[in-house]
């Protein structure tokens, strides 16, 4: 099937996209592309679709798990829940204390964004 376009990134507005960029470079194994800018840092996915940060001062983080409050969310796939709570609790995350699934687990990154670990197969 062809689409009209291709998905080349996913930005997320922060103050600080290079703090951020670090986050999620250590969640998702990829590093962060050379020379990032002060305003736009993204991760070298080589060429497959990425995430990108992007200078926001004013933003604030969405109210989780307020409904109608998230504009989007990631979801990111692990083989166990365990050992992948235990790395982005490492790496900076923070639990939601609002956890609706059993198949999957809702974090807030070090802006206050939710993301989910999802157990593989469950998705």
């Amino acid at each position: 099937m062809s689409g009209i376009a291709r998905l080349q990134l996913t930005a997320i507005d922060t103050p600080d996209p290079y703090a951020l960029a670090r986050f999620y470079s250590a969640l998702v194994g990829l590093p962060i592309a050379e020379d990032p800018e002060d305003d736009w840092v993204e991760l070298d996915a080589g060429g497959a679709p990425t995430l990108a940060f992007q200078l926001a001062p004013a933003r604030r983080a969405p109210a989780w798990p307020q409904e109608g409050a998230l504009q989007f969310h990631l979801d990111l796939e692990v083989g166990d829940l365990d050992v992948g709570e235990a790395a982005v609790l490492e790496a900076g995350a923070t639990k939601a204390e609002t956890q609706p699934g059993e198949t999957f687990r809702v974090y807030l990154d070090p802006d206050g964004n939710p993301f989910c670990l999802v157990l593989a197969g469950e998705g």
